[in-house]
C-alpha cells in the first residue's frame, strides 16, 4: 500500500428538507386547517478515527463527500426523515486543517475519536407550523436551509512509541527490518526511504510502535533534502532512537548535525527523550570504535549503545532500554490524563 500523510478534500454536510404546504380536505371534516409538516435536517459531516489504517492513499481517489439531504415534510403533519450522518473514517494521529492550512480544526490521537466538521442545514417549516389564532389558513412553508461545506486538509502524524531518526544511510531501515517484520527498501545509497515506515516490534513480553522516517540532512528544517514534511511523523513520539553510522570519522558532527535540525523544526522535537547508538560497530576496528564512542559521549552527555543492524549485535540491549523509556513516559501520561475510561462524544471542530 503506497503511503499518502496528506490530502485534500471537500466536504458538504446534506441540506435540510422543505417544510409542506397543505391543508386537511377529509369528507365530512368541517374545519380541515393546515397540515403541513416540517423538513427533516440534513445530515452532518463527521470525521472519525478507526483502527486499521495507517495512510491517507484512499483520499487520492476520492476528494469530495456530500451527506445526505433531508427529506421534505408532507401532509398530514408529517416530518421529514433527517438525512444519515457521513462519517469519514481516517488514520489515528490525523489533523484536520482548514483550507489554508493555517488553523487547526480537529485533532484525532485515539481510536474511535469524532469531531464535527460540516452541520447540515435545517429543516425548513411546514405552514402548519404558522397557524395561529389570527392566521387560522396559513399558505407560508419555509425552504430547508443549506448544509455548511468547506475544503479541508487532512494531515497524518504517525502514532507510534518510538521514532528512528539520523543522516541519510545511518542503517535505520536495515534496523527497524531486524527487530520488526516491516520490510523497508534497503540500499547502499542515500534517501532510499522516500516515506515513514512503521513496524510493530516485540522486546520481551511487551511491544511498541516503531516509525523510521527518511533521512535528514543539514538544513532540513528549512525544506532542505525532504524537508521538514516527515519529521511531523515524530512529534507523537515518546523516545527518539538515535542512529549514527559508526564507520564515519566524525559520529559527533552527525549527532549535532541531526540535533540542530530537531530543535529547529520546533514541536518541543529536541527535548523529548534520546537514545543514541552507535550503529554498524562490526564494520569499525576497536581502537577506532572506542575512541569515536568516548567523543561521543562527552557531547552527548550520554554513553552511547553499540548495535549493529546487520548482525544483530546489541539489538536486544537498544529495544530493552527503548521499552524502558517508552514505559515511564506511558505511566507519567497515564498520571497525568487520570485515566477515567469515559468515552470521548462526538465534538465540534473548532472554526478561526
Amino acid at each position: 500500500m503506497k503511503f499518502l500523510d496528506q490530502a485534500k478534500i471537500y466536504i458538504k454536510a446534506g441540506d435540510g428538507g422543505n417544510g409542506a404546504c397543505s391543508f386537511r380536505r377529509e369528507k365530512y371534516v368541517e374545519f380541515g386547517g393546515p397540515d403541513g409538516g416540517n423538513g427533516g435536517k440534513g445530515g452532518d459531516v463527521v470525521v472519525e478515527a478507526v483502527e486499521g489504517l495507517n495512510t491517507l492513499i484512499d483520499f487520492r481517489y476520492r476528494q469530495h463527500f456530500k451527506a445526505r439531504r433531508g427529506t421534505n415534510g408532507m401532509g398530514r403533519d408529517r416530518t421529514g426523515a433527517g438525512g444519515e450522518t457521513l462519517v469519514i473514517q481516517v488514520p489515528a494521529g490525523t489533523q484536520v486543517l482548514d483550507d489554508d492550512g493555517d488553523f487547526l480544526l480537529a485533532d484525532l490521537t485515539e481510536i474511535g475519536q469524532q469531531a464535527l466538521l460540516a452541520r447540515g442545514g435545517r429543516g425548513g417549516l411546514g405552514n402548519a407550523a404558522f397557524k395561529s389564532s389570527t392566521n387560522r389558513a396559513p399558505r407560508r412553508a419555509d425552504p430547508g436551509q443549506p448544509g455548511e461545506e468547506l475544503w479541508v486538509w487532512l494531515r497524518l502524524k504517525l502514532i507510534a512509541d518510538a521514532g528512528l531518526v539520523g543522516l541519510p544511510n545511518a542503517g535505520k531501515s536495515t534496523f527497524l527490518s531486524r527487530v520488526s517484520r516491516a520490510r523497508p527498501k534497503i540500499a547502499d545509497y542515500p534517501f532510499t526511504t522516500l516515506h515513514p515506515n512503521l513496524g510493530v516490534v516485540g522486546a520481551g513480553e511487551e511491544e511498541f510502535v516503531l516509525a523510521d522516517i527518511p533521512g535528514l540532512i543539514e538544513g532540513a528544517h528549512e525544506g532542505a533534502g525532504l524537508g521538514t514534511r516527515f519529521l511531523g511523523h515524530i512529534e507523537r513520539c515518546r523516545v527518539l532512537l538515535h542512529l549514527i553510522d559508526g564507520t564515519q570519522d566524525d559520529p559527533v558532527d552527525a549527532w549535532r548535525t541531526v540535533r540542530t535540525e530537531l530543535d529547529g523544526y520546533g514541536a518541543d522535537l529536541g527535548q523529548k527523550p534520546e537514545i543514541v547508538v552507535l550503529n554498524k560497530v562490526d564494520a569499525v576496528p576497536a581502537e577506532a570504535l572506542k575512541a569515536r564512542a568516548g567523543a561521543l559521549e562527552a557531547a552527548t552527555g550520554a554513553k552511547p549503545i553499540f548495535c549493529s543492524g546487520v548482525s544483530g549485535d546489541g539489538l536486544q540491549a537498544v529495544l530493552a532500554a527503548v521499552l524502558e523509556r517508552i514505559q515511564q513516559a506511558r505511566a507519567l501520561e497515564a498520571e497525568q490524563r487520570g485515566d477515567d475510561g469515559a468515552e470521548a462524544p462526538v465534538r465540534e471542530a473548532w472554526r478561526p
